[in-house]
């Protein structure tokens, strides 16, 4: 099984003028060479550094905080093996309708700054709400009124 994690470019963070030609050629190696690819957004990134997480100016080390924590939850499954953990391939299978429809937005919660060592307790509830807010996603996007064609979370 190949997953990937692809980080799609944004002005906000970089200004290179070959970041999105690189980004939209890639398009078509993922689409026939992965199994399962977890879309990350710069521009998100960013909007999370700044309004969620209140940093000022956010540096690439923050954003690679927010990246690395997500594939590291994404992939717990792999490092924590158990009878309640699934695998990833399991996850690609009940996620993805058709071969090429791959493509997975992730929801991340609860979001914390680089340095922040404060820990509070979060209710079920808080944390299902906060999975789904667009302030939490790792895509720009807002589905507050669109459809979800799959979901699945990973505790």
């Amino acid at each position: 099984m190949m997953a990937t994690f692809s980080v799609v470019p944004s002005h906000k963070v970089s200004d290179t003028v070959v970041e999105p030609y690189n980004a939209t050629l890639s398009v078509h190696q993922l689409v026939e060479n992965s199994d399962a690819t977890f879309c990350i957004d710069n521009e998100a990134l960013y909007d999370i550094c700044m309004r969620t997480l209140k940093l000022s100016n956010p540096s690439y080390g923050d954003l690679n905080h927010l990246v690395s924590a997500v594939m590291s939850g994404v992939t717990t499954c792999l490092r924590f093996p158990g009878q309640l953990n699934s695998d990833l391939r399991k996850l690609a299978v009940n996620m993805v309708p058709f071969p090429r429809l791959h493509f997975f937005m992730v929801g991340f919660a609860p979001l914390t700054s680089r340095g922040a060592h404060s820990f509070r307790a979060v209710s079920v509830p808080e944390l299902t709400q906060q999975m789904f807010d667009p302030k939490n996603m790792m895509a720009a996007s807002d589905f507050r009124n669109g459809r979800y064609l799959t979901c699945s979370a990973i505790l």
